[in-house]
């Protein structure tokens, strides 16, 4: 069994990163890279592509590999009002989406300021919804800085304290204006002294909020559920496999493995059709 390294860098997952494969075959667009992902990756990891994040995937009989780069379409950051929302109420609302309301009207909401994210409702179940931008993507994602994404999430209790000060962090340094070199270079230094906390058991994430807006080419994906794991630990759930619908990648700038599952409805509880 060989790695086929997916390059899911075009899309947001949050988390994710770099890399890909495409058995046998050099794709000059991403339509027709796509197309030839679906015509020859199992259905789970068609969705996996369209996910986005730095993940590499056991598949058997891959026997050989060709990286396909995508171009930096946002080399550099955007003026930073390009990516606040200007109505506290819409960002409210939109963090929300990302689960449904018998959790997220509950749920403690934070949105962006120049100062960085502050809460601006007070929850009591222990979720936190917020709108992560595009810098959740790994510093090397060619749409790092692209102002459009818009990413809601709703964090359990155990990711809110584990999972969140990544994203805290990393929105800290973009707002301080440093550079995506920058950026992973001080995640790392956090992570190796330590300033950052180890991931918890079952921190996990809803993202069903039918507005997200993960790339400019993936602007509606599909809803589901997100766990975070330390390390590279796919190998635990036995994800990827054939008939398997966990799908997992390890995401080596944030040091975790995110798992995945779709689900067949967004979080308004309208069915996702495609």
């Amino acid at each position: 069994m060989n790695a086929l390294f997916i390059d899911c860098r075009p899309v947001l997952y949050y988390p994710h990163r770099s890399g890909v494969a495409i058995p046998e075959l050099v794709c000059t667009d991403r339509k027709r890279r796509i197309l030839v992902l679906e015509n020859s990756m199992p259905k789970k990891l068609i969705t996996l592509v369209a996910f986005g994040c730095f993940m590499g995937v056991a598949l058997p009989g891959t026997t050989r590999q060709v990286r396909a780069q995508a171009p930096a379409s946002y080399p550099t950051a955007a003026p930073l009002n390009q990516y606040f929302i200007p109505a506290k109420a819409s960002e409210i609302e939109l963090a929300r989406s990302a689960a449904p309301a018998s959790i997220s009207g509950g749920a403690e909401v934070l949105v962006l300021t120049k100062d960085g994210y502050v809460t601006a409702v007070k929850g009591g179940n222990g979720f936190i919804c917020l709108v992560e931008r595009a810098w959740g993507k790994s510093t090397d994602d060619p749409e790092f800085w692209n102002p459009k994404i818009r990413a809601p999430h709703c964090l359990n209790t155990p990711a809110a304290k584990t999972y969140l000060p990544i994203v805290l962090i990393k929105t800290k340094l973009v707002l301080a204006g440093k550079s995506n070199i920058e950026i992973a270079r001080a995640l790392k230094a956090a992570m190796e002294k330590k300033e950052l906390p180890m991931l918890e058991p079952n921190a996990m994430c809803y993202m069903m909020s039918k507005q997200q807006y993960l790339s400019d080419d993936d602007k509606q994906w599909h809803p589901h559920m997100m766990w975070y794991v330390p390390g590279d630990s796919a190998k635990s759930w036995e994800a990827n496999l054939p008939d398997v619908p966990a799908m997992a990648g390890y995401v080596p700038e944030d040091r975790m493995t995110v798992f995945m599952i779709r689900v067949g409805h967004w979080s308004d509880g309208t069915p996702a059709t495609h």
